[in-house]
């Protein structure tokens, strides 16, 4: 809104304002005292995506003016705010430790004391280059040498100069509450040719108290960090001597992931598709045709040569699809066509960017694609989106985001009508299933508009899983036809599809969701029967065996310890039941049943309690 300068300075004073936004450009708060009195002026607070970034952009800012204070050989390269934080990367000799952000934490409260103010100035580039140059800071002279404009904005705090196009807070002594959390490698620009610096990550929030609720947060997403429970639970490993990015399955989260597949396959048959398997290469023409070779050949392993052809790992499956779709001629009748496949494919990421189980090289796409006539689309995009609910639904899921995104702008294969239908599908099917839903104009790909449905762990962060996408490009490259009812050829409309996204990256979100405490129906181990002594033996083995035969996945401690180490092990492994044998069910031939939280429940006899577990698995609990 318009405002005259003394009521606009009264406006700020009383909102606690740290910028502005000035026509829509974002200004220090200095610039109140030139904007123009006709001039639309917001004011920006930590309430805002522009205050947060801000307030946290300006924090790394006194962060790298501690580190250069405490350790001045330091080059200091950039300083961003991010989701929730910051960080500014270092090149430094030794590594940064514990102890290290500890003091440099404590100087940056000592310059948040001086408030000193964030004073910018801009100057001629060649002016810029020099000052950094004199100051050795060859990261910066880099940046400044990329920037296209004549002349370049600095910030200064109490002596310390920094690069920054802005805004910033009016003083240092606005930051109230901050905390420096790690340090992690990064290389420069991110290009692995270049060389690594020490970034340290940290967050800022308005008060204390909201600063504490983070941190208490960050303590609960690390008890459900699926790397520790993975080591913890053996459920798997990634070993260098194997390879970065490679994952070696264990006994207990192979038998989990072959739960979470065993009922996808399942699901799939009763909804009407066929699965496929396809091999893991293909000859190098198949992904010249698909346009792999030019738009993803960067994530793209390099080519063998067998029989003097070259041969790639696949990425993707949809060519080998395709082409089992042209092994044979089809008829309008023939539709819908569903085919899906847990295919295993190869892609090439960064060591840098590689995560447990979230980013990893090779992994098991939970792929499909479907082959309709236009009149069958809305029908299968109906659907599609039911199944891909239902599925997440079953694993535990129940709140939902979904992205409807649109043509871009500028090159896009298909015509307008196809564009237009396919679209119109996708949204009304999103608004029939009652999920809240955001169109992002313009985000779809080249080749087709796609649904993207984002789910919500126990901690309320978003995960992206299942995509419903169009595909306009790959039936026209590879010539897919069908014979209509009018006798001529016509391309069928082809759809991409996941439910789980890779079944690699869905097992971390679960074991993050459930913090590896499984429902019994998905546990890798649902019983672990426990003998007190030696002479309850033999009933185990008896009790094990009828649970065994029962379908059910039971574990058998017939160890020589105390029953009081047994029963820690069991929980500790997050175990959903522990059979407790002692001479008084050997003599009854009952079961009594402690569950992972400590309650006892029972006595059973076996078939009782077999009959209760069945049941309640039955029914996804």
């Amino acid at each position: 809104m318009n405002r005259e300068p003394a009521e606009l300075k009264k406006d700020i004073e009383a909102s606690r304002a740290f910028a502005l936004k000035i026509n829509g450009d974002l200004a220090d708060l200095s610039a109140a005292d030139t904007a123009a009195p006709d001039a639309t002026v917001e004011l920006i607070t930590f309430s805002s995506p522009e205050g947060i970034e801000l307030y946290r952009h300006s924090t790394s800012h006194v962060m790298a003016h501690a580190v250069k204070l405490l350790y001045p050989e330091v080059k200091v390269a950039i300083g961003p705010a991010i989701e929730d934080g910051f960080y500014y990367d270092f090149d430094r000799a030794e590594p940064f430790t514990p102890e290290d952000l500890q003091k440099i934490e404590a100087k940056m409260k000592e310059i948040i004391k001086k408030s000193a103010p964030f004073v910018c100035r801009v100057v001629p580039k060649a002016e810029a280059i020099a000052l950094f140059e004199r100051m050795g800071e060859t990261y910066k002279v880099e940046l400044i040498q990329a920037i296209p404009d004549d002349t370049v904005s600095l910030y200064e705090e109490d002596g310390f100069v920094d690069l920054c196009r802005g805004p910033h807070l009016p003083r240092t002594g606005r930051i109230k509450a901050f905390k420096l959390l790690s340090v992690a490698g990064a290389y420069w620009r991110g290009d692995e040719k270049n060389k690594m610096l020490q970034r340290i990550y940290g967050t800022a929030w308005p008060t204390r108290e909201e600063l504490d609720a983070y941190l208490k947060r960050l303590e609960e997403i690390e008890k459900r960090d699926h790397r520790r429970l993975g080591r913890e639970l053996d459920l798997y490993s990634v070993q260098e001597e194997v390879g970065s990015g490679l994952i070696l399955w264990h006994p207990k989260g192979a038998r989990l992931r072959h739960i979470v597949e065993t009922f996808w396959r399942d699901e799939h048959y009763k909804n009407g598709y066929e699965l496929v398997v396809s091999p893991h290469i293909g000859r190098a023409n198949l992904w010249q045709t698909s346009g792999h070779l030019d738009f993803y050949h960067e994530n793209m392993y390099a080519p063998m040569a067998i029989d003097e052809q070259a041969y790639y790992v696949k990425p993707m499956n949809c060519p080998f699809h395709i082409m089992m779709f042209k092994n044979r001629g089809w008829s309008y009748r023939d539709f819908p066509v569903r085919w899906a496949e847990l295919g295993t494919v190869y892609r090439y990421e960064r060591s840098g960017v590689l995560h447990g189980l979230l980013r990893v090289r090779g992994f098991t796409q939970d792929d499909a694609h479907l082959f309709c006539r236009p009149d069958q689309m809305p029908e299968e995009i109906d659907k599609v989106l039911a199944f891909s609910l239902f599925m997440l639904r079953s694993f535990g899921f129940r709140e939902f985001k979904v992205y409807l995104a649109t043509r871009p702008v500028g090159k896009s294969v298909g015509d307008d009508a196809m564009w237009q239908a396919a679209t119109i599908a996708l949204e009304d099917a999103v608004k029939r299933s009652g999920i809240a839903y955001e169109v992002d104009e313009g985000g779809g790909a080249f080749y087709g508009p796609k649904i993207d449905i984002k789910i919500k762990d126990a901690l309320g962060r978003e995960w992206q899983c299942s995509t419903i996408q169009f595909d306009f490009n790959l039936p026209e490259r590879f010539d897919m036809t069908y014979t209509g009812a009018d006798g001529r050829k016509h391309r069928p409309y082809m759809i991409h599809r996941a439910l789980l996204g890779s079944i690699e990256r869905f097992m971390g979100v679960l074991v993050e969701h459930y913090a590896g405490v499984f429902p019994l129906w998905l546990a890798p181990v649902q019983v672990s029967v426990l003998t007190i002594t030696e002479r309850h033996e033999e009933f185990a083995r008896e009790v094990h065996e009828q649970l065994q035969k029962r379908g059910i996945r039971v574990a058998l401690d017939t160890d020589n310890e105390k029953i009081g180490f047994k029963i820690r092990r069991a929980t500790m492994a997050k175990i959903p039941y522990l059979i407790l044998l002692g001479d008084r069910e050997v003599e009854e031939r009952k079961v009594t049943v402690r569950k992972r939280d400590g309650e006892n429940i029972g006595p059973y006899t076996i078939e009782e309690f077999a009959g209760i577990l069945t049941e309640m698995i039955q029914e996804k609990q």
